[in-house]
C-alpha cells in the first residue's frame, strides 16, 4: 500500500465560525491556568480584554463558553461597571462603561472576590467612624 492510499481527514480544532480569529480559544487555556494559581497561590490575575485583538465575534463566543454565574454586580461610579461571576466560579467578566454608556474597557479577573469591590480599608474606617457616630446619638 502507498502513502497516497492512506486516507488523511484534517480536523480543525479551532472554532470556524465567520469573524472568529482563532484568539479566544487559547484565552479559555490561560483562565484555566489562572484559576491553577488562584486556587495554589490566593494570587488573583486579570486579562484586559480591550487590549487583545479580538473582534467582537470573539468576545461572544468566549462569553457564551464561560457562561454565567451566580452573581452580578453593579457599580456606579463615572459611569456603570458590571462583574458577572462566569459560570466558573472565580471568573469574572468586567465590564466599565463611561457616562454614555459606551464600553470603556473590559476584564476578565480571576479572583474570589474582584478587587474592585473589595472595601478599602480608609472607606472601612470612615463607614466605622459614621456608625459610632450614629451609636452616639441613640
Amino acid at each position: 500500500m502507498s502513502i497516497d492510499a492512506i486516507p488523511i481527514h484534517v480536523i480543525n480544532p479551532l472554532p470556524t465560525e465567520p469573524g472568529l480569529t482563532g484568539n479566544a480559544l487559547p484565552l479559555l487555556r490561560e483562565i484555566s491556568e489562572m484559576l491553577r494559581r488562584l486556587l495554589e497561590t490566593g494570587e488573583s490575575t486579570a486579562i484586559d480584554l480591550s487590549a487583545l485583538p479580538l473582534t467582537p465575534i470573539d468576545l461572544e463566543w468566549l462569553r457564551e463558553k464561560l457562561g454565567e454565574g451566580e452573581i452580578a454586580v453593579t457599580l456606579q461610579a463615572s459611569g456603570e461597571s458590571t462583574l458577572n461571576e462566569t459560570a466558573c466560579p472565580g471568573v469574572w467578566w468586567i465590564t466599565h462603561r463611561n457616562e454614555n454608556g459606551a464600553v470603556t474597557s473590559q476584564f476578565i479577573e480571576v479572583s474570589f472576590v474582584p478587587e474592585l469591590v473589595k472595601a478599602h480599608p480608609e472607606d472601612v474606617k470612615i463607614g466605622r467612624d459614621h456608625l459610632e457616630l450614629l451609636i452616639s446619638d441613640l
